[in-house]
């Protein structure tokens, strides 16, 4: 299984950014983790919200919204 991450704007459309990283993870655990430690960037880079994907399959959609 590899778990990865899509970035979307609020209106829930992809953002295909080069410049937003590409991460593959071999669990769900590490792709949480990963976007624990980089979510300020990523919303920095434009995504407001991020989709969990198993392989091709949605997980789930959050926000990037800070609590600040």
């Amino acid at each position: 299984m590899a778990w990865s991450w899509r970035y979307e704007s609020a209106e829930g459309t992809v953002l295909r950014d080069e410049a937003l990283p590409a991460e593959l993870f071999s669990s769900r655990g590490d792709a949480e983790s990963w976007l624990g430690e980089f979510w300020k960037e990523l919303r920095a880079g434009g995504a407001q919200q991020v989709t969990l994907l198993e392989n091709d399959t949605v997980v789930y959609t959050m926000g990037l919204n800070s609590a600040e």
